[in-house]
């Protein structure tokens, strides 16, 4: 079966067909780095991430421009931009009304250093937008890294995958000039604050992807209104390209064009960024070819706010420019996130960064994982409590990872119904009927369960009769083994795992441990980096917790108490540590796991 994919364009569920099935062009839009990006930004780069991951997978087979079936392999140039400009805070107004995102984080940590608050960026020059840029740009590449987005792994050593809007302002300019020369774009205002705007009446199918015509937008629907603007506008739909604002903190020299000889410095509008920094980046040639051959992308992703007015802006532009009647072939939107059922909040605290969470020393794999679980055409509840399932969902996948590299010698039984490279089939199915991710785990977690052993299981610890044909004094070697069994920190190549899947000369174990690293080079969460915890004799303290004296002291206080048997003394303890936020746990052999408390 070939892939098919949901395309927010035409509002129904296709073939992905690239130009090229060699070759995939694929664009993100990513985030303003005015500050922190919260777990709702991550679920739409996630989305994008997970389906890169399926279309470079060798499982995945792809519909060619002829209609034959495309095994692969493929490489894909996956871009996510870094907006550093442009982006206003009244975003759902077309015109970029309000205030640009970046002066906004200026005027916030102005403040926050008036008033002695605490801030990460106590050390940034509140009046420099691009010092506030860099660094929320690090943090944000420093969280992708952590989440597995392989896109700012790749942009480590590529950089231009994740560019920088302040850096592509000349190709911005470039296309605005074309726009303004073939009357798709004209100027309006008085001098000191003169605009460039997109004349949306010169593109019949502005609205195609929002379902937001220009009959509907005649009223300024679809967004907030500044009348100012609106009276010197063609139509209440046109966009701001370029903005003549000499005031600005981050200003460039005015395109160079005869309408705007005379402009004192501005800056781009938002939406024409993604335009110019996709078509630079992705087409062979840059800007020039692109608008030459009628370039296209192949894949365009963002959240679901993106599609109007910001996609819905792109398309019209992009298209413009290139003389083509589409921008991108495939359009893909992730659906918002709730958190505990309800929309994030600031007031509430339900606005989590990743480093919010690592601090409670949750696994950045977790966070991962039930970001991606559910469809990304569905609305995503975050929960702690899904946290805790994703976390344990993972640790036993890890486990069964050590089982199988622990066993080669051992054999399944003929009572056992599926086997783990058995089912790669039917999670190749589930994900080409448009990333049904959730159905694909619910086959990995299948075949795990029915391999005789539940990997959360503690294997010594079974009856004899608990698997059929297995001794259970083997048992007891695989689970030692397995219990110290290190697993590689990043999955096998996929191709060799997908091969080894097939080749039936290899044992039950080795072809099961290569589908699982197959499956893994998609989900990204069982072969990774593991940040491990600290031993300090008395304690096992897990990540997010740092030893200190005052926790060694009540710690071994309490095994004092318990040994004397002064059980409300070692219970008081319990409760001392959980006021500081922790939560500890008796292990065997007299240690006690402290964790953060969640």
């Amino acid at each position: 079966m070939t892939f098919k994919l949901y395309n927010s364009i035409t509002k129904q569920i296709e073939s992905f067909s690239p130009k090229n099935s060699d070759s995939i062009t694929f664009y993100s839009c990513g985030p303003t780095v005015y500050d922190d990006a919260h777990i709702g930004n991550f679920r739409s780069f996630l989305a994008a991430d997970l389906l890169r991951r399926w279309v470079e997978s060798p499982m995945c087979k792809l519909q060619t421009e002829s209609g034959e079936p495309h095994s692969g392999p493929r490489k894909v140039t996956h871009v996510m931009n870094i907006t550093d400009v442009g982006h206003m805070t009244d975003d759902d107004n077309a015109d970029g009304g309000g205030e640009d995102k970046m002066e906004v984080a200026a005027q916030r940590l102005l403040e926050s250093k008036k008033s002695g608050d605490k801030h990460t960026a106590a050390d940034i020059d509140p009046n420099d937008p691009r010092q506030i840029a860099r660094f929320y740009e690090q943090r944000f590449k420093e969280d992708a890294i952590a989440l597995g987005l392989k896109v700012a792994i790749e942009a480590e050593n590529d950089p231009s995958l994740m560019p920088r809007a302040s850096e592509h302002v000349e190709h911005m300019k470039q296309v605005i000039v074309d726009l303004l020369d073939n009357n798709h774009a004209y100027t309006a205002g008085d001098p000191g604050s003169r605009a460039i705007y997109f004349n949306t009446q010169t593109f019949p199918n502005y609205g195609s992807l929002s379902g937001n015509t220009l009959d509907q937008l005649k009223g300024g629907a679809g967004g907030r209104v500044d009348q100012a603007q609106q009276s010197e506008k063609k139509h209440p739909a046109d966009f701001l390209l370029w903005k003549e604002d000499a005031s600005h903190k981050m200003k460039w020299d005015a395109p160079d064009h005869p309408d705007c000889s005379d402009w004192d410095q501005g800056y781009p509008g938002w939406h024409i960024e993604c335009t110019a920094m996709a078509l630079a980046r992705l087409v062979p040639g840059g800007l020039n070819a692109a608008h030459a051959t009628h370039a296209t992308i192949d894949l365009h992703s963002g959240g679901e706010d993106n599609i109007f007015p910001h996609h819905e802006c792109e398309i019209a532009q992009s298209c413009c420019f290139t003389h083509n009647q589409s921008f991108a072939r495939h359009w893909f939107h992730a659906r918002f996130l709730k958190v505990e059922g309800e929309k994030m909040s600031k007031s509430k605290g339900t606005m989590y960064t990743l480093r919010d969470l690592t601090e409670k020393g949750i696994d950045p794999a977790a966070v991962r994982l039930e970001l991606l679980k559910t469809h990304y055409r569905a609305n995503a509840d975050f929960s702690m409590q899904g946290l805790k399932d994703s976390a344990k969902q993972i640790a036993n996948w890890r486990d069964y990872a050590r089982l199988l590299l622990s066993e080669d010698s051992i054999r399944p039984s003929d009572s056992l119904s599926t086997l783990l490279h058995e089912i790669v089939n039917d999670i190749q199915l589930a994900l080409s009927k448009d990333l049904n991710i959730s159905s694909a785990i619910g086959w990995l977690n299948k075949a795990i369960n029915e391999t005789g052993v539940a990997p959360e299981t503690n294997i010594a610890d079974l009856p004899k009769d608990a698997v059929q044909d297995r001794e259970n004094t083997a048992l007891t070697t695989i689970a030692s083994a397995a219990k110290n069994c290190d697993i590689p920190n990043k999955p096998m190549d996929a191709s060799k795992a997908f091969s080894n899947v097939r080749d039936e000369s290899l044992s039950f174990a080795e072809r099961s441990y290569a589908a699982l690293h197959l499956i893994d080079n998609i989900l990204g969460v069982i072969f990774r980096p593991i940040e491990k915890g600290q031993d300090t004799g008395i304690a096992l303290y897990q990540p997010g917790v740092t030893p200190s004296e005052e926790i060694e002291s009540l710690l071994q206080q309490r095994a004092d108490a318990k040994k004397s048997k002064d059980f409300a003394t070692a219970d008081a303890i319990r409760d001392q540590l959980s006021s500081m936020n922790l939560s500890i746990m008796d292990k065997p052999g007299g240690k006690v796991e402290v964790a953060p408390s969640h």
